[in-house]
């Protein structure tokens, strides 16, 4: 059974950091490329950032370009999504998952739909 959680949410202030944890078990996670993703209350769930299945080519979207770093450790089977200088309308429930797609050697994420196995999230929230 594919299990996928996520850590590392919390409360930050503006300009802050967090850390972001997603542990995969019950795959090959070498096998898989990866994704970030939220959803703020009343909005549809955003693709922040994917990273190839070696970790050696990663996208980003627009709103968190420069400021969030993804990486992973295939070796823990873990997945990682550094934010810095973080806002306010970062607060959301933040989500990874797996995927067979790639990421067009960093050009771009699969689909949110061709993701396949996601975690129940971990909420950030970020004062002003």
């Amino acid at each position: 059974q594919v299990q996928v959680v996520e850590s590392g949410g919390g409360l930050a202030q503006a300009g802050g950091s967090l850390r972001l944890s997603c542990t995969v078990s019950g795959l090959t996670f070498a096998d898989y490329s990866m994704g970030w993703f939220r959803q703020a209350p009343g909005r549809e769930r955003e693709t922040l950032s994917c990273i190839s299945n070696s970790g050696k080519y990663t996208y980003y979207t627009s709103p968190v370009k420069g400021r969030f770093t993804i990486s992973r450790d295939n070796a823990k089977n873990t997945l990682y999504l550094q934010m810095d200088s973080l806002k306010p309308e970062d607060t959301a429930m933040y989500y990874c998952a797996t995927t067979r797609g790639g990421t067009g050697r960093g050009t771009s994420c699969p689909p949110i739909g061709d993701f396949d196995y996601w975690g129940q999230g971990t909420q950030v929230t970020v004062s002003a």
